[in-house]
């Protein structure tokens, strides 16, 4: 019988070995592989037999790795990664960016695309595409996402930022309605971003956070945040700024912030890592939360 190449089990036996110890359950893998119970026991006693060392510890209610189990699983992980990221690589073509990051409207043009802009100055053989989407639903076939809500310590999450939350108008807005204080902002018009949608904090919790009721009066509604600055722009009402999205609108003179009162957002700006990012998807992450650091 020739012998097989690079002195290996089949990678069958492999492939069981790598789900039972994931799993730490034989039923489990089996039920993930689509084989019986018994058909993962059989493979695995054959590997061991084959190494001549126990890779699992039986027990009533499951198993458990022996040392020389665990430092397999590790060998093997690492290997089953390389081959899927160079099958990846081969599915997605030679034209496929290497990084996709998604993010909402507000974020890519705001925030994210400067950024990526100066990122593929210092990094010019990483391509990068981004995803613009305000759908609450995540979308898998990104490597990168940046999220707002809490941050999910369960998962690979980066913050990028927290940020404070302030109400912003034109400079002629604030002059020709003579706001100057809180009590004057109340009788203003106010620009509404629809919360429910995004997700983002309203004037309803705005005011309320300042112990206050939410004003009646004229206002305008959007789903869209970057409408929502432009129309702010354009000397329509006031809306709310984050700090961290709205400072060039500020440092150009476009919107200027309306009153002293402010509050913390409630929420944060954070980047999620997909399961399948690359090192290059490691990469811009790394560097957008030192961009997030340093601002």
């Amino acid at each position: 019988m020739p012998k097989r190449p690079y002195d290996m089990p089949p990678l069958a036996a492999l492939s069981c070995f790598e789900a039972a110890a994931r799993q730490q359950s034989f039923k489990t893998a089996a039920q993930e592989l689509n084989v019986t119970p018994a058909a993962v026991s059989h493979r695995i006693k054959a590997l061991e037999f084959e190494l001549g060392v126990p890779l699992f510890r039986r027990h009533h209610r499951g198993v458990e790795l022996t040392e020389s189990g665990a430092w397999l699983l590790l060998a093997v992980q690492r290997g089953f990664e390389t081959i899927s990221e160079a099958l990846s690589h081969l599915r997605a073509g030679p034209d496929s960016p290497d990084v996709t990051v998604r993010a909402s409207t507000a974020v890519s043009s705001l925030w994210l695309t400067p950024r990526l802009a100066a990122f593929w100055k210092v990094h010019p053989d990483v391509t990068v595409a981004q995803m613009v989407s305000d759908a609450a639903v995540a979308d898998q076939r990104c490597d990168l996402s940046i999220e707002y809500g809490p941050l999910d310590s369960s998962e690979d999450c980066r913050l990028l930022f927290q940020g404070r939350i302030q109400a912003v108008g034109s400079p002629h807005f604030a002059e020709e309605k003579g706001i100057t204080a809180l009590e004057d902002l109340m009788r203003g018009p106010l620009i509404h971003l629809n919360e429910e949608e995004t997700g983002w904090t309203g004037w309803r919790d705005w005011f309320a956070a300042l112990g206050l009721s939410l004003p009646r009066g004229r206002g305008y509604s959007v789903n869209n945040y970057v409408v929502a600055l432009q129309a702010a722009q354009d000397g329509m009402g006031a809306v709310l700024g984050w700090t961290e999205l709205v400072q060039d609108h500020i440092a150009s003179g476009r919107l200027v912030p309306l009153v002293d009162e402010e509050i913390a957002s409630p929420s944060d700006f954070y980047i999620r890592v997909h399961p399948h990012a690359s090192d290059k998807a490691m990469l811009l992450c790394d560097w957008l939360a030192s961009e997030a650091e340093g601002a």
